[in-house]
């Protein structure tokens, strides 16, 4: 009998579920394991080809008669922010943001729970206790970076820290080519200061720094305004059933 490598991905099929983007419909996904010495490889693979990760899981939506679905990533090098963008760039600039370890803190699930119960209490995601986020930032066998959000201190400018309550959290997976935003989170009484644009404008910035082409975005959803924001993030490239392709705008 042949053995199949321990490492080697196999592929499972949800049950339809009620889709959380478009009313009356029902998603399927597809997924797999990242486990073993090769899931880094594999999720690069996997991202290229339309694949989001949870935990240590690789997903992507198979269902039987949609495809409204479609993976985003932003054209790094070629993007230059609009006068919006850098209304919110300049609105933000007493904030710094801090590579930390992917180590989950009371600080940082505080803030996941008010932003939960704020933006989204009738989603999935809102009955997730400490634990859950906890396997939520730590349960990964990928190249995984954790970025914190605080105002600028006196001091910022020279240990690159911030000062004062957190603000936002960004998890996000490196990848050969780009960077993966996974999940973020932020204070929702700080609303005009529109810190999930911010959030992905600064992760632009640094796949520019760390010389990577793309920042992927997950899933634009035509038709479902919680997922319209990614549309304006352009130059960008949407993948298709021929692969990715340019949009300018």
């Amino acid at each position: 009998m042949t053995q199949q490598p321990r490492d080697t991905p196999q592929f499972f099929l949800t049950s339809p579920s009620a889709c959380p983007y478009l009313p009356g419909k029902f998603e399927r996904k597809v997924f797999t394991h990242l486990v073993g010495e090769r899931a880094g490889a594999v999720n690069d693979l996997l991202t290229h080809g339309g694949f989001r990760r949870s935990q240590s899981i690789a997903y992507r939506p198979a269902c039987d008669a949609c495809r409204a679905c479609v993976s985003v990533r932003v054209l790094v090098n070629e993007f230059r922010p609009g006068r919006t963008f850098r209304r919110v760039q300049a609105f933000n600039h007493d904030l710094i943001g801090q590579e930390r370890a992917t180590t989950p803190t009371s600080e940082q699930y505080s803030l996941f729970r008010a932003y939960l119960d704020a933006r989204h209490a009738t989603g999935g995601m809102v009955d997730m206790t400490v634990l859950d986020y906890s396997m939520m930032v730590e349960d990964s066998h990928v190249k995984t970076q954790l970025v914190e959000y605080r105002r600028r201190g006196i001091d910022s400018g020279i240990n690159g820290r911030g000062d004062g309550p957190l603000l936002a959290v960004a998890l996000t997976d490196v990848l050969s080519d780009g960077l993966s935003m996974v999940y973020s989170f932020y204070e929702p009484g700080e609303r005009s200061r529109s810190l999930g644009t911010y959030i992905i404008l600064d992760h632009i910035a640094r796949a520019k720094r760390m010389g990577l082409p793309y920042v992927y975005l997950g899933y634009w959803v035509e038709g479902s305004p919680k997922m319209d924001y990614k549309r304006r993030f352009l130059p960008q490239e949407r993948l298709r059933n021929d692969g990715w392709t340019r949009v300018n705008r």
